[in-house]
């Protein structure tokens, strides 16, 4: 009873944080406010205004993460080899920042695609790095509430540029169905500036720390991080092949007669939920362990999922889109810290590289086989099995993962 009252409140643990995990949260913040203005409304702009089918949406989903995957595995790789995680970040976030005005003159998918891509270029070369910044910056007790805040200030950043972005919508077009071109080139100019502040806060606010021994980065080998991590890792592979671009969601959306600013309303809302459970669950998987959370937010992900494919009504899609903030929150900062208990500590940059360049290559083949699954091939005469399709799969293939996570995967202290 004494042990539990001594126990420190989530709060006074947040406070607690060190000056890097609220950078890093401060630049995913402001860039969140940039990036979901215009990342949202992408697929709707491809469909909307010009023209674009389910199945290139889906290509260029996928070719846009995949971009990313070998330089987050090279970019980790590199943060380990030098002892800089810090700078490394700036220029992932610099290079996103510098391409995001060239939305604003695309005119094509093809254009559309290569700006998508470059911007995922940024993300790959950031990503691992900025989170051996977070996890570095923390003791092993903290890492599932500092992952927890900085998950919760970079979705804050999102319900922030969904917020503004739906004004936008409202005082451009109002309640109309489809997005105009208008409409978006204003929501790519304003999330300029957000964009200029992520880079800003992260230059000015971190700092890199040094590491106890001698940080170095042997050649990359799998077996070198550990047999848990190569579980994990196969584990979130099986989940990562059903878990498609949020694009389709958002095509779901309008497919069941949600409007533009609905959907955007509805993303925020959803980001809203998200930041809120975030910091709560990343202080419960300090104390009962990730691999409850983790499971836990693959089973509810599977519900919504299957949600999505028997949905029938637009208020069903409300609903869902809700609940889908409750898998972010309890699985995704989880599984981050995930990362960090499974490796060495002279190794977490090329450990969050290869998490990241897994997930991202296999973002490729889910989301275009969430395209060809929805709408076929139709130059080959098949019109695939319709709009509930990819989220059959989806939920299929995650309560698998949830089974595996279950039986397979070792218990370690942090699970």
């Amino acid at each position: 009873m004494v042990d539990d009252i001594e126990k420190p409140t989530t709060m006074e643990r947040v406070k607690k944080l060190p000056r890097n995990v609220w950078a890093v949260g401060f630049t995913s913040f402001f860039m969140d406010v940039s990036s979901e203005m215009v990342v949202n409304i992408i697929p709707l702009f491809l469909s909307n205004v010009l023209g674009i089918k389910t199945n290139i949406i889906g290509l260029i989903e996928g070719i846009a993460e995949a971009t990313s995957s070998v330089l987050k595995l090279f970019s980790g790789w590199l943060s380990d080899k030098l002892g800089q995680r810090k700078w490394l970040a700036v220029i992932g976030y610099g290079l996103s920042a510098i391409v995001k005005p060239f939305f604003y003159i695309a005119n094509s998918w093809g254009l559309i695609a290569g700006v998508r891509w470059a911007d995922r270029v940024g993300k790959g070369i950031r990503t691992a790095p900025r989170d051996a910044l977070v996890a570095d910056s923390v003791t092993a007790d903290s890492r599932g509430v500092a992952f927890g805040v900085h998950r919760a200030m970079d979705t804050a950043g999102a319900v922030f540029g969904v917020g503004i972005a739906a004004l936008a919508v409202w005082l451009g077009q109002k309640n109309t169905s489809l997005l105009t071109r208008d409409t978006f080139k204003v929501i790519v100019l304003i999330s300029l500036l957000p964009a200029f502040l992520a880079v800003l806060s992260l230059v000015v606010g971190a700092k890199d720390v040094a590491i106890k021994g001698q940080r170095t980065a042997p050649k990359f080998s799998l077996k070198g991080m550990g047999t848990p991590f190569i579980i994990f890792l196969v584990i979130v592979s099986i989940f990562t092949l059903g878990n498609s671009s949020d694009a389709f969601l958002t095509l779901r959306a309008q497919n069941l007669g949600v409007s533009v600013l609905g959907i955007l309303i509805m993303l925020l809302v959803f980001n809203l939920v998200y930041s809120i459970i975030s910091t709560p669950a990343g202080n419960l998987s300090d104390r009962i362990g990730r691999r409850r959370l983790i499971i836990s937010g693959w089973l509810v992900y599977a519900v919504i999922y299957l949600g999505f494919a028997f949905a029938t009504r637009a208020w069903h899609i409300w609903l869902l889109y809700v609940a889908y903030g409750v898998y972010y929150g309890m699985a995704y900062g989880s599984a981050n810290a995930m990362v960090a208990d499974l490796v060495p500590e002279n190794l977490r940059g090329t450990a969050y590289g290869t998490y990241n360049a897994v997930i991202g290559l296999l973002a490729f083949p889910a989301s275009f086989i969430a395209g060809v699954l929805w709408e076929g091939i139709p130059s080959l005469g098949w019109n695939g099995f319709g709009p509930s399709a990819p989220f059959f799969f989806g939920g299929s293939l995650a309560l698998i993962a949830a089974f595996l996570m279950i039986v397979w995967m070792p218990k370690t202290q942090k699970q």
